[in-house]
């Protein structure tokens, strides 16, 4: 269990870096998944566009939307978007950061997808198949052959065990030829996303320096304190627990005692340090209460020194007095520094 927990620790401190090779993985997945995947193309007029193109769209739009479910803080920027205003403003430009983070992995693997496939050229040669320019390639002039025929025949193109339009147009010239056409758009498209990638990485910070450093800094604060802030409750709720359990027990012995004459046990030594650990919170009222002051109004990021006395009296003799609702303040103050 001890190893469990300290790859678990590892992973937390080391969460960017373990994104990143959960993207590498799945972009290596997918083009594992198109390598191993049967694809039949239907071979019919009305159907080989549509299998096409969802071949070509549809594993990208799952695999976008895999990197964000297997992102931690997808959870993180929807709580942060829709919590209340509270005391504590919401930075549109810290969520579009963590946003556009998210998006960036997320991509991955549907770009490795894209390239794969159309460098492949199965795809584009199904759905495009009927567009062939017979004209140029082909006879044109073929006898006996209407509209609808036509498209029949080069809806086979993929097929070439059930093709029977050779003296339409050649197979082979009219695979080799959407297979070209797609291969292009296969390095059009690896080009492009090689740009985008180059121009977010390098040049966004360069022309937006201050507005990147003050998000990226609020980003990793916003997901530090909710780390602190889960374990300071787990914490809490241990001691919470340890000290009723205690009590459960302390009261069993002193009830058994009466009973059987039996002087009761001490209580443990270790019971005043888990006492010490509530803060101050000890029933469950009062800890949903905290819960929900945590949500509807997180302290404002501002943190006050704790006033010292002097020698002539308090240090904070003159100074207004405190807004009624410090305590609470330092409290929070103490959670997000734990």
């Amino acid at each position: 269990m001890d190893k469990f927990r300290m790859i678990f620790q590892f992973l937390q401190s080391n969460q960017e870096s373990f994104m990143n090779g959960i993207c590498g993985i799945m972009a290596l997945a997918s083009a594992q998944m198109y390598s191993a995947f049967d694809f039949n193309c239907p071979c019919l007029p009305r159907y080989n566009l549509v299998y096409g193109l969802g071949i070509l769209l549809v594993p990208p739009f799952i695999l976008f939307l895999l990197g964000f479910v297997l992102n931690n803080n997808i959870s993180m920027l929807a709580e942060e978007w829709r919590r209340p205003q509270g005391q504590r403003g919401k930075d549109p430009a810290v969520l579009r950061y963590m946003f556009c983070s998210m998006a960036q992995r997320a991509m991955i693997a549907p770009a490795v997808w894209v390239s794969v496939t159309l460098l492949d050229g199965k795809c584009i040669t199904c759905a495009f198949c009927t567009s062939v320019p017979v004209e140029t390639l082909g006879n044109a002039s073929h006898p006996s052959l209407s509209q609808g025929e036509m498209k029949r025949v080069l809806a086979r193109i993929p097929c070439k065990e059930i093709y029977d339009g050779q003296e339409l147009i050649a197979n082979e010239v009219a695979i080799r030829y959407l297979r070209c056409i797609s291969q292009a758009l296969g390095w059009c498209f690896v080009l492009l996303m090689t740009t985008l990638a180059f121009l977010v990485r390098s040049l966004r910070p360069c022309f937006t320096q201050a507005a990147f450093l003050k998000s990226r800094y609020w980003s990793h604060y916003i997901d530090i304190e909710r780390k602190l802030f889960d374990e300071t409750c787990a914490e809490h709720a241990r001691s919470f627990a340890k000290v009723c359990i205690q009590q459960f027990f302390e009261g069993m012995s002193t009830d058994l005692a009466a009973t059987h004459c039996h002087s009761p046990r001490k209580a443990p030594a270790d019971a005043g340090e888990a006492t010490e650990k509530l803060l101050g919170i000890t029933d469950q009222s009062t800890m949903n209460t905290a819960l929900k002051s945590w949500h509807r109004c997180k302290p404002p990021l501002h943190l006050h020194p704790p006033t010292l006395p002097s020698g002539n009296g308090w240090a904070g003799e003159g100074q207004p007095p405190a807004h009624p609702s410090a305590p609470r303040r330092e409290v929070a103050a103490y959670y997000s520094r734990v």
